[in-house]
């Protein structure tokens, strides 16, 4: 079944966007929604409905994918997390990971869910067949960004916690499921939004 499109986004329109969506935002919502039914429309819908909270976490609401720091470009994203790490806000980080390798590459964080680090664009360049390794910037792709969610989020590769670990028929764990990215922050917050995206999914009759 299709889901009910008009209902969706009048729904997250009012509950999730304070009653207006930018081109940007429709874009990003169309392109999870169109994977979702293209790919798993049968799967268990609060899983959809927990990557379009973690999305709209993520992106700050852009539902794009965004630079860690929401930067306009590489150069300007490493110059704020040198500045916060030399702070000391960045306590939790042993090595620069951000910092451009010998070719020029940099492995900060990019995409709908943030991927950081080279070992996880290698996982992902090797479980979606993307070039991620070669060409980290791809995950800046809407198209890439949604493919990098699906598959981490559904196979558990960012974390090793995975939907159905949370969201199953005996299950509904809305906030420990903020383990599939980043242990408990802001766990209530994000699976306040999912709940959100959950009551604005409907089925046409078809």
């Amino acid at each position: 079944m299709a889901i009910n499109r008009k209902f969706f986004f009048d729904q997250v329109r009012n509950r999730l966007f304070d009653g207006g969506l930018r081109r940007g935002q429709v874009d990003g919502l169309t392109a999870i929604l169109d994977r979702w039914e293209g790919t798993i429309p049968g799967a268990d819908d609060r899983w959809l409905a927990y990557m379009l909270g973690t999305a709209h976490h993520e992106t700050g609401r852009t539902m794009q994918a965004v630079r860690e720091t929401f930067a306009p470009t590489d150069d300007r994203a490493i110059a704020i997390l040198e500045r916060a790490f030399a702070a000391g806000r960045l306590a939790w980080v042993r090595t620069p990971y951000w910092r451009k390798d010998e070719e020029g590459r940099s492995w900060l964080g990019r995409g709908l869910v943030q991927l950081t680090h080279k070992t996880n664009y290698e996982t992902m360049a090797r479980e979606t067949g993307i070039d991620l390794l070669g060409h980290p910037e791809r995950a800046m792709e809407l198209d890439v960004a949604v493919t990098v969610m699906f598959t981490g989020m559904i196979k558990g590769s960012f974390t090793g916690r995975k939907l159905a670990d949370y969201f199953s028929p005996s299950k509904e764990e809305w906030k420990p499921a903020r383990r599939i990215i980043n242990g408990l922050e802001r766990a209530e917050l994000v699976a306040s939004y999912a709940k959100a995206y959950y009551g604005a999914i409907s089925y046409t009759t078809e």
